[in-house]
């Protein structure tokens, strides 16, 4: 808690310099941002090169509206919320079929210890995890639009019930009830993988 408020208390500070016209703020924001914002737009849009796009697209635009920010949101929220909306007029556009849980890009990360045993080769576990990988891709590209997203936001992403619902405009009843109904489809539609796996 602590360090979401030391967090929410830098950026509210690089916000204010961005809004005085400094751009090494702004640098900063997209710094600390665009690896969160274009993953979350390469789940959504399958493409590695739309996701760019959206993604550069996504602080365009927030550098362009940066003096209507209103710190009653964090930064986080208000930028989950442009790339949103570019996702959403982006499918409208081009109405395909999307992947959610395609492999993130490999981001460097020092931290993790080299001599952790890596249980990944054992053959029947790597498979299992593959085809399981497969039917749950299947059944989020299945869910309607609506709950793709809020389960995106929510299990993915990490988001609260109060960020969902002030990045997509909806009422905080109707995100709890979408994440209802996406994990109830999503039970559903992998029960019968689930039962014959055990």
């Amino acid at each position: 808690m602590v360090a979401m408020g030391n967090t929410m208390h830098a950026d509210f500070a690089l916000v204010q310099r961005a809004k005085a016209q400094d751009r090494a703020a702004f640098n900063e924001i997209v710094l600390r941002y665009k690896s969160k914002v274009y993953n979350y737009i390469y789940r959504q849009v399958e493409s590695a090169a739309d996701a760019e796009d959206l993604t550069q697209e996504t602080f365009v635009r927030a550098y362009l509206s940066i003096n209507s920010f209103q710190s009653r949101a964090s930064l986080n929220t208000w930028l989950f919320r442009i790339a949103t909306n570019l996702c959403i007029d982006q499918g409208r556009k081009e109405k395909r079929t999307r992947s959610f849980l395609a492999p993130r890009p490999k981001e460097e990360d020092n931290s993790i210890e080299q001599d952790v045993p890596d249980s990944s080769f054992d053959p029947q576990e790597l498979a299992l995890n593959t085809e399981l990988g497969v039917k749950l891709e299947a059944a989020l590209r299945a869910l309607p639009e609506k709950l793709r997203t809020v389960i995106l936001l929510y299990d993915i992403e990490g988001l609260s019930y109060e960020e969902i619902s002030a990045i997509l405009d909806c009422p905080l009843g109707t995100i709890k009830s979408r994440i209802f109904n996406a994990r109830s489809a999503m039970r559903d539609k992998l029960a019968p993988y689930l039962q014959s796996s055990v």
